[in-house]
């Protein structure tokens, strides 16, 4: 859901300037045994004998803007409830929200901001923000984080945990169905227009992995995060003769590849992955061609979906937030807090609220259900919780603006792919 207009090595770089200019060793955390409370449970970071507090950076003004208040928005939502239900181990959850405006010097130091003052982070949006703090994590701060990204450069770690499925792996699910449903066949050539930077790239190995396995070739189309006019691209895919295009980059460029592409008579299926859409999209002049020809991959039912949990929480959200509308940022920032809440609950049965303590309870959890459409295993920190995607259509007259197409599945390709290979 984050493009990646920062490269991982920008915001690395970046990173260790604006560290060493707030001097934050004094504000680190420990990850630390800490203290026993008097139930003797042990507490780390930031949690006090009422409170336990969460970071949330976010994207409430850059580029990101619409879904960074979604996701924000929803795990506000999340916290309120829990609390009313009482909270974990005696404590209320507090949710302290920066936002980055998607800028990789706002984003770091945000997260020297919060270092020390929370127990962990329930939602850090743009991946190579997290990839540029994720060896300070592992080796001194050791706070959990559920970012919302999704780029196979955060798996590895105990303590950064990628919910769903990675780019590479939603990319191989997309094309399997594109092939299952005949969409495309062994032979032909499809397109793949991706981002420059960890999420297109990532994107890119799963299509050529997937290519591989089935029979095709993928013709790149590598685009910048500012290049909004997909008219070069589609030009150059016509004449190349593709029978389908990937697209992994923004809302925009999506809208403009299926507008211009249906301008064109070029009326071949397009999918995305799950950062390639926003339902405003559906008001605009390419509405009606998205609504024909575009797919969408993702690692969570649509909020729009019938289905108990995405309707219940659609309806808590309209009830909180009526002047809101809804989209998939909802269902992926209330996830990460219930899969956040369930590590805050084994970690208070092991009476260990550490950080090291979180982190071990996200890694018992194997089967977590929220009711969203699939389970998450977080066992293994080299893989993300899940090889499934579900596979959605824009559709104007549902809440959120995607139906169903197909329910989460792992495609074969997917379940084989190995990771860093």
């Amino acid at each position: 859901m984050t493009d990646r207009r920062y490269s991982t090595a920008a915001a690395a770089a970046l990173l260790a300037l604006t560290l060493a200019a707030t001097g934050c060793s004094s504000k680190a955390g420990t990850g630390s045994a800490g203290k026993e409370d008097s139930q003797g449970v042990r507490t780390g970071d930031g949690i006090t004998d009422k409170v336990i507090p969460l970071g949330v950076l976010t994207d409430l003004t850059g580029v990101y803007a619409s879904l960074g208040k979604s996701v924000t928005q929803s795990q506000q939502l999340w916290a309120k409830q829990l609390n009313a239900a009482g909270g974990i181990c005696g404590r209320k959850v507090e949710l302290t929200v920066r936002d980055h405006g998607y800028n990789p010097q706002k984003a770091v130091s945000a997260y020297t901001e919060l270092e020390g003052e929370v127990a962990g982070y329930v939602q850090f949006i743009g991946s190579p923000f997290v990839a540029a703090v994720k060896q300070r994590v592992e080796t001194q701060d050791k706070g959990l984080i559920l970012p919302q990204a999704w780029s196979a450069s955060l798996l590895g770690s105990p303590y950064v945990r990628v919910v769903g499925a990675t780019y590479d792996i939603e990319t191989i699910n997309a094309i399997d169905f594109l092939l299952t449903h005949k969409l495309i066949a062994k032979g032909d050539r499809i397109g793949h227009v991706y981002f420059e930077g960890d999420y297109g790239e990532n994107a890119l190995q799963g299509s050529k992995y997937a290519a591989e396995q089935a029979g095709l070739t993928v013709v790149e189309q590598k685009i910048k995060p500012t290049d909004n006019d997909m008219s070069g691209q589609v030009t150059a895919l016509k004449k190349a003769g593709v029978k389908a295009i990937m697209v992994s980059a923004g809302p925009r460029q999506a809208a403009s590849l299926v507008g211009v592409a249906a301008a064109g008579r070029f009326d071949v299926p397009i999918i995305g992955n799950n950062s390639a859409f926003a339902p405003q999209l559906l008001a605009t002049p390419a509405g009606p061609a998205l609504q024909k020809n575009y797919y969408v991959a993702a690692s969570t039912l649509p909020i729009g979906s019938p289905a108990a949990g995405p309707a219940a929480l659609a309806k808590a959200y309209k009830a909180a937030y009526p002047k809101d509308s809804l989209d998939n940022g909802v269902a992926a920032g209330y996830t990460a807090g219930k899969i956040f809440e369930e590590a805050l609950k084994r970690a208070c049965a092991d009476k260990n609220l550490t950080r090291e303590g979180m982190a071990k309870a996200v890694r018992s959890m194997n089967a977590f259900d929220n009711g969203f459409g699939m389970t998450h295993d977080f066992t293994d920190p080299k893989a993300p919780s899940t090889r499934q995607s579900v596979i959605m259509r824009p559709d104007a007259k549902t809440p959120g603006g995607l139906k169903v197409v197909q329910e989460a599945t792992a495609s074969k390709p997917a379940e084989g792919f190995k990771f860093g290979e």
